[in-house]
């Protein structure tokens, strides 16, 4: 299976939820829905197509703007697609195709700057942190990293920083043997900071191409959690002065607009340097990442739609913009 039919497949909530808007937005107010259906021309009589169209007028952008805020797209960036999507269209007909493909292409065109995989140097050890607050999926996203990695010819080395966390440690570990990567760990409690300093020293006699060091889930609104993490970049940076070479913040979807703080906070805090967006499945507000590359144009190195190794893969702005609105490929 494509990961485009996957992505389509899994994120039926968004992209029904999108879809069917568009669907009701052309068939229109009820008092219009109920009046006789415009009959199809020849062309679409011949085709077997239902060629229902509506006029695009202010009534109709305005309940497509809502429709985009309601799948968190956020309020700026709805306004400035749906503007986009006036313009040479105003006053004209208009099918459901004939949105979702406009719609579509809007999508695309903000996230094509910022779908970028995660480079790769050839500085040896290249230290990759990882953050997020609790439940985002690091720990899941850094095993799927380790394994791709490691299946693509590099050498790679985990760091269990959540040390406060055993299900974590474990969990990469689980990770670590699936794909033959050694997971270093560290007493329950100990300084993350210590061991991301000892997994550096290891990775560099090792010769290892890449760390990934994970961290505990940060609550943004904790100084001392985040505290932490700026220690762990200070101590790295005693090693190697250039570490850490990227700062993945990985971000919930279905966290909605909350994830647009932590992008924020998380920016000031540890240099956020790429995003991975996970659970992409399991919300029907899928719209954020539009919010997100549009306010921060941050690179989204890749997105997540379930469990499985193959369900981590780098981000392809069209192949998401169809899925999001319900379009085939």
């Amino acid at each position: 299976m494509s990961f485009f039919k996957k992505l389509r497949d899994k994120m039926f909530r968004s992209s029904d939820k999108i879809g069917a808007g568009l669907e009701d937005l052309v068939a229109g107010p009820p008092e219009e829905a109920a009046a006789p259906a415009e009959k199809p021309g020849l062309l679409g009589r011949l085709l077997g197509r239902d060629e229902n169209k509506r006029v695009l007028d202010d009534a109709m952008l305005e309940s497509l703007e809502e429709l985009l805020i309601q799948s968190d797209m956020g309020v700026d960036t709805a306004l400035r697609v749906t503007a986009n999507i006036a313009e040479g269209r105003f006053g004209k007909r208009i099918s459901s195709a004939d949105l979702k493909e406009a719609l579509a292409a809007e999508i695309a065109r903000i996230m094509e700057p910022v779908a970028r995989p995660l480079p790769i140097y050839a500085h040896k050890p290249q230290v990759v942190l990882v953050v997020g607050v609790n439940g985002s999926g690091k720990t899941t996203t850094i095993g799927k990293l380790a394994s791709q990695f490691k299946a693509a010819g590099k050498s790679v080395v985990i760091a269990a920083g959540d040390t406060f966390r055993a299900a974590a440690v474990e969990q990469l570990q689980i990770w670590g043997q699936r794909a033959g990567v050694p997971v270093l760990t560290a007493p329950e409690g100990s300084d993350p900071a210590s061991l991301a300093f000892d997994a550096l020293t290891k990775a560099q006699a090792d010769g290892a191409d890449l760390l990934l060091i994970d961290t505990a889930g940060r609550l943004q609104n904790r100084a001392d959690l985040m505290e932490e993490l700026a220690k762990i970049v200070r101590v790295l940076r005693k090693k190697d002065p250039s570490a850490p070479h990227n700062t993945l913040l990985v971000l919930d979807a279905t966290t909605g607009q909350n994830a647009l703080t932590q992008v924020e906070i998380f920016s000031k805090i540890a240099d956020v340097s790429g995003l991975v967006m996970t659970k992409l499945d399991g919300t029907a507000r899928g719209g954020v990442l539009v919010a997100l590359a549009d306010k921060f144009g941050l690179p989204i190195h890749a997105i997540g739609v379930g469990e499985q190794i193959d369900d981590l893969s780098p981000f392809d702005p069209q192949d998401f913009a169809n899925a999001l609105v319900g379009r085939d490929a």
